[in-house]
């Protein structure tokens, strides 16, 4: 006779293959993606320069309603004494690190993938040439920026030497060589021909724009039998420079002060903390829960099924080949369709995990006590705004620290690009409600619902925050993200295991991804 036992071995063994051929699958893609990321460059560099930008700007306001005797010391607590050249610092650090990832990049990279024709077309040897070109095209831009600063600090023939260099360069975009020829005659010849306005105004912007049609009327001004004429448009120009420039003063103090305050709050409550766990022990808020575990009833072919194929199988595999076969792109769609196929491709992935997270749970019904708890509360509140806030001056001190070992490679978020390019406010509005409120809720749920909580079966509490936190940062597949997602990770799984209610990291999450989102609205707007 035939034992129920015996007749579920097959079935057993089978599932065990099918996962270990889709473990293998969702290995190789994302030891490809992140190897793929390692030449990559960060968001991180073009946000310094778009907060570099502001500070530009901001420098040209002279403070017009303000005291005479108080502005100079307002002016320079927040420009500081020369911001032109505190700009072109910032800029020579970018095109430093720029000019260092091509030198990674070739010769060796490319003889090794693109040269290498067994590789041609391949994904990998195509994101180095996608890494390579993105940073000869950056490496021209900055170059036609830097030649404006130093034009405006009264070094032409050095500015006029960079723009000859794009000029002159292979590689050199159409926009970036008619941008370099045109100012080359406006700066060498005196020259300035009838299209030169309007075509700056469209390759430039801010205060390089600012700049650059400055001297066009001014060599304009040289050339007129009309002498009134275009003194009366540089009057107008800079008048509307004083305008924007007050505005951007705004910007720049929200983006450099409200982070800063934030910051000094966490440091007072870590500060507080640690104070409290010396005087009060194992009564301090931070023991609050510590150590006490769940009773979790799945082993770890449960959770292993869980993330292969409820995650990454789902995500990076079916997903993306199921979409591909309808002929989706979101690529080739407007800036309002990449929005909403972007939080289309979200939510389908998170009904995609959580289906089999209740597909490989319902078996063990009732879940264990305290699991998957969601409770508005007070005290729940409290955590999550408080982990915020804790979180701000570690994650400051770790990007820093990021920030030397990767020396602005590693690849990060490709949402937070396409987020400070995007001027659609709708567009903005359906990035903002993917990253501020569809993101939260499930990777909540997945990394400290279900993973955290399961790892406690086989580890301390601690331990399965630190796994559970790796797992969580290794997922956005960006080997820069990896160190500092990883603390995130933790302060989310420390928040939720003192709270015991999910609420709290949905909370800590969605102010993160809030405040990240409002930061590139202010600089990218």
């Amino acid at each position: 006779m035939t034992s129920d036992t015996d007749l579920t071995r097959p079935w057993l063994s089978l599932k065990r293959l099918v996962l270990i051929i889709m473990t293998t699958l969702v290995g190789l893609v994302l030891v490809q993606s992140l190897l793929s990321s390692w030449n990559e460059p960060q968001v991180a560099s073009q946000l310094q320069l778009y907060q570099t930008d502001l500070l530009l700007e901001g420098s040209a306001w002279t403070g017009e309603g303000l005291p005479e005797d108080q502005w100079p010391t307002i002016r320079e607590g927040l420009l500081g004494q020369d911001p032109v050249a505190t700009a072109q610092k910032q800029y020579e650090e970018v095109r430093e690190g720029a000019t260092e990832s091509m030198a990674r990049y070739s010769p060796k990279a490319q003889a090794d993938s693109l040269a290498d024709e067994a590789n041609a077309g391949k994904p990998l040897a195509r994101r180095l040439q996608n890494a390579l070109t993105q940073q000869e095209q950056l490496i021209h831009k900055l170059d036609i920026r830097l030649g404006l600063m130093e034009a405006d600090q009264g070094k032409p023939e050095e500015a006029i030497a960079r723009w000859i260099q794009v000029r002159d360069s292979d590689t050199a975009s159409a926009s970036a060589l008619r941008t370099a020829d045109t100012l080359i005659r406006l700066w060498q010849d005196d020259q300035a021909a009838p299209g030169d306005e309007a075509w700056l105004r469209e390759a430039l912007d801010g205060w390089f724009e600012y700049r650059a049609l400055e001297r066009v009327y001014q060599v304009q001004a040289g050339e007129s039998d009309r002498p009134g004429a275009a003194p009366d448009q540089r009057t107008q120009l800079l008048a509307l420079e004083q305008a924007t420039a007050q505005a951007k003063l705004v910007k720049l103090a929200l983006v450099v002060t409200l982070p800063a305050l934030g910051a000094a709050i966490g440091i007072g409550l870590i500060l507080w903390l640690v104070a409290q766990r010396l005087l009060q022990g194992s009564q301090s808020v931070l023991r609050q829960n510590a150590g006490r575990g769940w009773e979790i009833p799945w082993t770890g072919e449960t959770i292993w099924q869980v993330l292969i194929v409820g995650f990454f199988f789902v995500g990076q595999i079916l997903l993306p080949l199921v979409l591909g076969g309808l002929g989706v792109n979101g690529a080739a769609l407007s800036s309002r369709g990449r929005a909403i196929f972007s939080l289309v491709y979200y939510l389908l992935m998170a009904a995609g995990s959580l289906g089999v997270v209740w597909w490989s749970i319902r078996p063990y019904r009732p879940v264990p006590e305290g699991m998957f708890q969601l409770k508005p509360s007070g005290s729940a509140l409290l955590w999550g705004v408080g982990g915020y806030f804790v979180a701000l001056p570690l994650m400051f001190g770790v990007a820093l620290l990021n920030q030397q070992i990767w020396q602005g490679q590693g690849g990060s978020n490709p949402l937070l690009q396409t987020v400070l390019e995007e001027q659609d406010g709708i567009a903005l509005g359906v990035f903002f409600l993917t990253a501020a409120v569809a993101a939260p809720l499930f990777e909540e749920v997945l990394f400290r619902g279900f993973l955290l909580p399961s790892l406690t079966r086989y580890m301390s509490v601690g331990w399965a925050i630190a796994l559970s936190a790796l797992i969580f940062a290794a997922a956005h597949l960006s080997l820069s993200e990896v160190l500092p997602l990883t603390l995130l990770g933790a302060i989310l799984g420390f928040v939720y295991t003192r709270s015991r209610n999910l609420l709290s990291p949905m909370v800590l999450h969605s102010a993160w991804n809030s405040a990240t989102m409002l930061g590139l609205f202010i600089l990218g707007g």
